[in-house]
């Protein structure tokens, strides 16, 4: 069975010259926050010079029959009026600079100036070296200048984490075929992504979404309405008993009563309440950025039914889920007003703490199980909100052509791609090779000098290979493949903590990808210096078994290495492995690199040049 389940990318929209829309509205937004400033700056003067007229009109009350209280009334109104504009400005500034950020980090993407800014992944980096991942390190994934910081536009830990679980896991043609309808849909929408950029509080370090959602889950703390009926009740004969000690000659008698029996109910339910509010403002602060995110959902039109169900996702409990935020944010901070010293006399006999945390968890009850369904959506609508965006800056770049063929229940790999380049690279510096991986052949042993461009093939193959399976556009002229899964072997490092030698520690990575090609969808696999960690005999018979093993298996991929002796393999394997390589020259005494893939076998080695160049002597 053969189906196409690519969509067209000739029908995608192609933006204008996005360096030269980002330059634009950069310099309306630097112009805009130039202008809030200096709003901001008048305002503030004024309400100080205000308030000091103030001050003086005030002082002359001091003389009894000077001036009417009156006279006082237009200063108070003024300074208030521009209190509540200068908070408006404030809010104008804010936006209008985080504005220029956005735009600011669009063209130092575009301009290859983004390495060492943005969102790193370093999280996601340790979670990959930690659970062993086959291809994370390897392909540079996560980390300082990597995919995900190119890529990354999220701005809560949900999208963040959905984002690089996409990266790391292959999606199903049917699922990649529904996000790039959906990447089509976003790509042009530049007012939504600067909107989501702009909304909502910064914050430093948000709690994971597997917290947000175990909270929202957790069984009640305070449960039944026994607890909130004798709150209210205390609370209100602890009113009433001090204001009749206050009006009446009743005396202090009942008061303090009352203020005993209300304190040994606070301390029978303390630890109680101290776990429904622990932790509440973390979460409440992430909650609302999720708030500003579910937001821009909410209001939004799609006709993409991916997006569509996303917001269907979201629509629970007959209210948007930002309203249902708002409500607890209200709650919070009510809450954080027991720690006013103006309040606290009064936080006491009304059982504050105590009241909110009930209210809290009336809240929680309600909406903290649909929050795994919010943040399932924002993590998905943000991940496809930043591949868009990365499709939006980089036009030429298609989207691949999906092909399914299966026979016997078992998946007929292909990886085939014009013009590949590796979307790291500046696209002055990328130099772009074709490749072909199908049953014939299946495999490329590379051969190469030092620098010659081999490791970075396997590094394009494979980087653009998780691209496509992520759903996003791919940097090359066309790629088609088919439903793949990825392992590679280009980082491995020995491991003093496991008492590991890299030797031992890349058998192990081939074992696992030897399992992983095991598996109903076939491997694409990157071996970068094969075994280089043990003698040439050893080596040649371990390379060459293990690529006969995934080959049979139905596997496609790479093998490079210096041993030229390991290109015999091609020779016993052929036609379905090819021997192709890279070749230098030297030109005035320096090694000139063409980096373009040929047919056959490297014929000298630059070791030696190299050593010389750095002025060893080695003859």
């Amino acid at each position: 069975m053969s189906a196409d389940l690519s969509r067209n990318t000739e029908d995608r929209p192609r933006p204008a010259n996005p360096h030269a829309v980002y330059t634009e509205r950069l310099n309306q937004r630097e112009s805009q926050f130039r202008h809030c400033t200096q709003r901001d700056r008048t305002i503030g003067n004024t309400r100080l010079l205000l308030f000091l007229a103030g001050c003086g009109v005030a002082w002359f009350f001091l003389r009894p029959g000077t001036l009417s209280w009156a006279w006082l009334l237009p200063f108070v109104i003024g300074f208030v009026g521009l209190v509540l504009c200068h908070e408006r400005v404030k809010h104008q500034r804010l936006r209008a600079e985080r504005s220029v950020a956005f735009y600011t980090q669009g063209l130092a993407r575009l301009e290859d100036r983004w390495v060492g800014h943005g969102e790193s992944g370093d999280e996601f980096l340790q979670e990959s070296q930690q659970a062993g991942h086959p291809y994370a390190v390897d392909l540079d994934l996560f980390g300082s200048g990597s995919v995900f910081a190119l890529l990354c536009t999220a701005r809560t830990s949900s999208g963040r984490q959905t984002l690089a679980t996409w990266l790391t896991t292959p999606a199903t043609p049917e699922e990649i075929r529904a996000r790039q309808a959906a990447i089509d849909e976003l790509c042009l929408r530049l007012d939504l992504r600067e909107e989501l950029a702009v909304r909502g509080d910064d914050i430093e370090a948000g709690v994971s979404p597997q917290t947000l959602q175990d909270w929202g889950q957790a069984p009640p703390h305070l449960s039944g309405w026994w607890v909130s009926m004798v709150a209210g009740i205390l609370s209100f004969v602890s009113l009433t008993t001090l204001a009749a000690w206050g009006l009446t000659s009743i005396g202090p008698g009942p008061f303090v009563v009352a203020s005993v029996v209300q304190g040994l109910f606070a301390a029978s339910v303390r630890q109680r309440v101290g776990r429904a509010i622990m932790n509440i403002e973390r979460i409440g602060r992430e909650l609302n950025l999720l708030s500003a995110v579910l937001t821009c959902l909410e209001q939004e039109t799609f006709a993409c039914p991916r997006l569509a169900r996303l917001q269907a996702l979201i629509a629970t409990n007959g209210s948007p889920p930002s309203r249902q935020i708002a409500r607890l944010n209200r709650l919070i901070t009510l809450l954080e007003s027991r720690k006013n010293q103006i309040f606290v006399p009064l936080a006491a006999p009304l059982l504050w703490t105590t009241q909110i945390a009930v209210a809290i968890e009336r809240w929680r009850a309600v909406s903290g199980q649909p929050i795994a369904h919010w943040l399932r959506a924002i993590g998905q609508f943000e991940a496809l909100n930043a591949l868009a965006g990365y499709a939006y800056e980089h036009p030429t770049d298609p989207f691949p052509e999906l092909v399914s063929r299966q026979k016997d229940d078992q998946w007929s790999a292909c990886f085939e791609g014009t013009g590949l380049g590796h979307p790291l690279m500046p696209e002055q510096q990328c130099v772009r090779n074709d490749i072909s991986l199908n049953q014939s052949p299946q495999a490329l042993i590379v051969s190469g000098s030092n620098m010659s461009g081999k490791s970075t093939l396997l590094r394009t193959v494979g980087v653009n290979a998780v691209l496509a399976l992520a759903g996003a556009p791919v940097r090359a002229r066309h790629l088609r493949l088919s439903p793949l899964t990825l392992g590679a072997s280009l980082r491995i490092q020995d491991s003093l903590h496991a008492g590991t030698s890299r030797f031992y520690a890349e058998v192990i990575r081939v074992r696992q990808l030897m399992d992983g090609a095991a598996g109903p969808v076939p491997l694409l696999f990157l071996l970068d210096e094969i075994f280089h960690g043990t003698n040439s005999h050893d080596r040649q018979i371990g390379a060459s078994a293990v690529v006969r093993s995934l080959l049979e298996r139905g596997a496609i991929g790479l093998v490079t290495t210096h041993d030229l002796a390991l290109a015999q393999i091609a020779d016993s394997l052929s036609p379905r492995v090819t021997n192709v390589c890279f070749e230098d020259r030297l030109e005035d005494g320096e090694l000139r690199f063409d980096y373009r893939m040929q047919t056959g076998v490297v014929q000298k080695s630059n070791a030696l040049a190299l050593m010389r160049s750095v002025g060893l002597e080695v003859g």
